[in-house]
């Protein structure tokens, strides 16, 4: 039996295709500027500065100064280089971004070794470039820079210089102890690499498919303001159109030549014809019974259903409630939020769809009930996730990833800033249900 996927991107009967995930939204959002690593290397290129002359001039301890300030310097003119050449917004690439986080792990590790390896206190700052590539970096990427990591560290805890002390004296921590520093270092850089990547990720998404119903909202917006902007442009025009008809006339009543007269028609006849196509538009929300104008329940469900009763499903509506039928502005969020919900349901019925609506004093309630083979119980408590995947196979051995989740997450974004709760479920009968409720107030509070 087919399972029900939910479509990314149709509302009502318009459809709008929004770049990809992989195209725009998912690898422009993950890209690093070269401005901000460059900045944050700065305060890594000066609290190394700061440490190692306070380490020798304060706390006086005896190690290699002039190497471990060749290094700090090194790191430094390796920035200022990027800062000089670089332009200042320019993103890396996700190789270019591994290899700088490399190249700051292996020479944070190399000024470590020289001062005492993993026994020195700021041995924790590798976690930096782990969490900074966790952040922002695909896995594979963020494999890398972990690997190079734990394997820098594990050297270090191996072979490094003693760690600075005063003249005359030495100190050194227990092995066990060492190890245990090891083993804290690699499994926060794992568990960082997972955590904070899963995290962030999942904030990515839900930001990329928030700015996707953004866009559509927008346009919805614009779509509807076309009426009146076409109305008022055949308000404006109608005064020298009649203008012009009317001198045309006189012309053509004047003696002329033929030829003259022929055109003169010709120009009234034309002008005639533009007059009768801005009446058209003028007259549009009489004629379309605007669906953005504040209207009973019963004829917005009629409004939203009727491009999809063209097809072979069988729409029903069924209105039951008390206390006078409702009324709403009809927000281009709430007609194409229902619509997105009726368009799904249509795609899977078998033979028909019921829209039903009940309502009282204190509720209004829209269900959307098809006789299709339900939602895929794997996604049930997912709906309305943005980006969903579903697990499926084919031939008993491959695995794919199907099912987006946009589409619905987008529409039941738009239905819960109109004040609609929005719940899915399966029928005990079969088929699929679709709840949206709202407090009556809200429903038909006026649009602001």
């Amino acid at each position: 039996m087919p399972h029900r996927i939910l479509r990314a991107f149709n509302f009502g009967a318009t459809r709008m295709h929004l770049p990809s995930d992989d195209v725009q939204f998912g690898q422009n959002a993950r890209l690093l500027r070269m401005d901000t690593l460059v900045k944050l290397r700065w305060f890594g290129v000066a609290g190394q500065f700061v440490t190692v002359l306070a380490t020798a001039f304060i706390l006086e301890f005896s190690f290699d100064l002039v190497l471990c300030l060749a290094l700090v310097g090194f790191l430094g003119i390796v920035n200022l280089v990027a800062t000089i050449l670089a332009p200042r917004h320019l993103r890396l690439t996700e190789v270019n971004a591994t290899y700088f986080l490399i190249f700051d792990v292996l020479q944070l590790c190399a000024v470590l070794y020289l001062t005492g390896g993993i026994e020195n206190p700021f041995a924790i700052l590798i976690l930096a470039p782990v969490t900074i590539s966790a952040v922002s970096l695909r896995f594979h990427h963020i494999i890398s820079v972990v690997s190079v990591s734990v394997a820098c560290v594990t050297l270090l805890c191996l072979v490094h210089k003693p760690l600075p002390w005063r003249a005359g004296e030495s100190f050194s921590l227990p092995q066990l102890y060492q190890d245990g520093l090891w083993a804290a270092i690699t499994v926060s850089c794992l568990f960082i690499s997972v955590y904070v990547s899963r995290v962030a990720n999942e904030s990515r998404v839900l930001s990329q498919a928030l700015s996707a119903a953004e866009l559509v909202l927008e346009r919805e917006n614009h779509l509807s303001k076309l009426d009146g902007l076409a109305a008022a442009a055949a308000h404006e025009l109608g005064t020298p159109l009649a203008t012009i008809s009317l001198v045309t006339h006189e012309l053509n009543r004047a003696a002329a030549p033929t030829e003259i007269k022929e055109d003169l028609a010709l120009l009234e006849q034309e002008a005639r014809r533009c007059r009768e196509i801005l009446g058209k538009l003028t007259s549009l929300p009489e004629d379309d019974d605007e669906p953005f104008t504040r209207t009973k329940l019963g004829l917005l469900l009629e409004q939203i259903a009727s491009p999809y009763r063209q097809g072979a499903i069988d729409i029903q509506i069924d209105l039951k409630g008390s206390d006078g039928e409702p009324q709403s502005d009809c927000s281009p969020a709430m007609v194409y939020g229902i619509g997105n919900f009726v368009d799904n349901a249509t795609d899977f019925a078998r033979s028909s769809v019921v829209i039903s609506a009940n309502w009282n004093a204190r509720i209004v309630e829209i269900v959307i009930a098809d006789d299709g083979p339900g939602f895929p119980i794997e996604l049930l408590n997912q709906l309305g996730e943005p980006y969903l995947v579903r697990n499926s196979k084919r031939g008993g051995h491959i695995k794919e990833r199907s099912g987006l989740g946009l589409g619905v997450f987008i529409a039941k974004t738009l239905l819960e800033r109109s004040g609609a709760k929005v719940s899915f479920w399966n029928a005990s009968s079969g088929g699929a249900r679709v709840s949206l409720s709202w407090s009556r107030s809200r429903f038909e509070k006026p649009s602001v």
